[in-house]
Order: C-alpha cells, then structure tokens, then sequence
C-alpha cells in the first residue's frame, strides 16, 4: 500500500507539461487530464470530476472499445461513436465553462 502511495507521489510530481498552456499561457480543452486521473487513481471521484469532467466516460469508451474488439458487440460501434460525441460535448461544456469564469490562466 505505502508503495502505491509513494509512486502516486512520484507521478504527481512528474506530470507532462501542456505545450499549449506553455507555449500561449492558456490552458488547452485537455488541461486536467493528468490530475484528474490521479485523483481517480486515489479514490478521489469528486475531485477527479471537479478537475476533468470527461476523464471517467473516457475510461469506460477505451475500455469498452478495446472489449469491443475482442467480443464484436452488435451495437458496439454505435456506443462508441456516440460516446465519443458525449465526450467531446462534455470537453467542450468544461472548456466553455473555465472561459465564462475566466479559469483558464493559473
């Protein structure tokens, strides 16, 4: 358990840098992925959500995509193609929402 805890530390401290938000010093649609997932990765589902809305649907897509490959569900290719629409709607709700509040710069 200390292990996992220590190597949580570790990742948090050697996040990527977003060359979007360093090269114009805003952040991008994707800003938050990485926290979030580390918060998920911790149990934290409020913060996870708080940080990137769309980091839970984007598990379940790739999950389901990589099941769907192997089983060839008959709807399977309709779930993905709109989940995929929801994710990108959800992405772009939250990056619409940290402009109106002015969320963008930290």
């Amino acid at each position: 358990m200390n292990q996992i805890h220590n190597f949580l530390n570790w990742l948090s401290l050697h996040l990527l840098s977003c060359p979007f938000k360093s090269h114009f010093g805003i952040d991008c649609p994707g800003c938050g992925l990485q926290r979030s997932i580390l918060a998920l990765l911790k149990g934290n589902f409020v913060e996870s959500f708080k940080l990137y809305p769309a980091t839970i649907p984007l598990i379940f897509i790739v999950v389901f995509t990589f099941i769907h490959l192997k089983i060839d569900f008959k709807f399977g290719a309709q779930v993905i193609k709109i989940t995929y629409i929801a994710i990108a709607v959800i992405i772009l709700i939250n990056y619409i929402y940290k402009i109106y509040n002015h969320q963008l710069i930290n």
